[in-house]
């Protein structure tokens, strides 16, 4: 069995973060750790609080998986802060695939790091993604220009190209219409994947099951392209049988 590293923040409400990276990976039939940045309290309706885990914890939980469970693939999500990010770049194997989830604004709008966290996140974590994989709002903040559109997406997913990632999955989930849009940007050319936009508000916690299935996919030796794919249309059915749990964005459905 292969094993897939999560390093992210930790949802009380089980929707996203940590929680939905393992279940996503035991899905996927890898077996996942876990490198915890942040703790949360949270649930559909919104986040309440966030304590940053020291930056000494997150080095041993680091140190104690490189000793004795070193993976075949990883995935970063909530960094929560600079110090934090040049500690997870610092320990970064170059010989495994990296999936960058860059977490930097929440689905209210607000931003999730200051601005020194995001120079850190475009100087060491984008150069070694094997893919990076940001909704339209963070596109935006790594290209530096407004990304409302499939032509803008392209030209993100070529900057950050630019940057030193290998790839660059752009999230259209925001985009208006009853078809949604995700391009898959590479040196090789541009990958457009469509879905039919489904009615729900149980879509908490997509971003970061889609980073992880992508994760789990390489884990196992998929090619990016497909990892893409299969991670795509994974997201995708666990929407539409999603529980319906809670007053606000719900969770989606991981045992889809």
């Amino acid at each position: 069995m292969q094993i897939a590293l999560t390093i992210a923040g930790s949802d009380s409400g089980g929707g996203a973060g940590i929680q939905a990276d393992l279940r996503t990976f035991q899905r996927f039939g890898v077996f996942g750790t876990s490198v915890v940045t942040a703790i949360t309290a949270q649930n559909t309706l919104g986040v309440t609080a966030v304590h940053v885990v020291p930056a000494a914890i997150v080095r041993a939980q680091l140190a104690a998986l490189a000793s004795d469970l070193p993976a075949a693939a990883c995935k970063t999500g909530m960094l929560a802060s600079a110090e934090l990010v040049r500690i997870v770049a610092d320990a970064l194997d170059p010989a495994i695939p990296y999936v960058c989830d860059p977490v930097m604004v929440a689905t209210s709008g607000d931003r999730l790091l200051d601005l020194e966290a995001e120079r850190v996140i475009l100087e060491r974590l984008i150069p070694r993604a094997a893919v990076v994989t940001p909704n339209l709002d963070e596109a935006a903040i790594l290209a530096g220009f407004e990304v409302r559109d499939p032509a803008s997406m392209e030209q993100a997913g070529r900057i950050l190209l630019e940057l030193g990632a290998t790839a660059a999955l752009i999230k259209g989930g925001h985009l208006r219409g009853l078809v949604l849009v995700d391009l898959l940007v590479t040196r090789d050319g541009i990958r457009r994947f469509e879905h039919p936009r489904i009615d729900s508000r149980s879509t908490h916690g997509t971003g970061c099951t889609l980073s992880a299935a992508i994760t789990a996919g390489l884990a196992i030796g998929q090619p990016l392209e497909a990892a893409v794919t299969t991670a795509l249309e994974y997201v995708h059915r666990a929407i539409a049988s999603a529980p319906g749990l809670g007053g606000g964005h719900g969770p989606i459905n991981h045992g889809a």
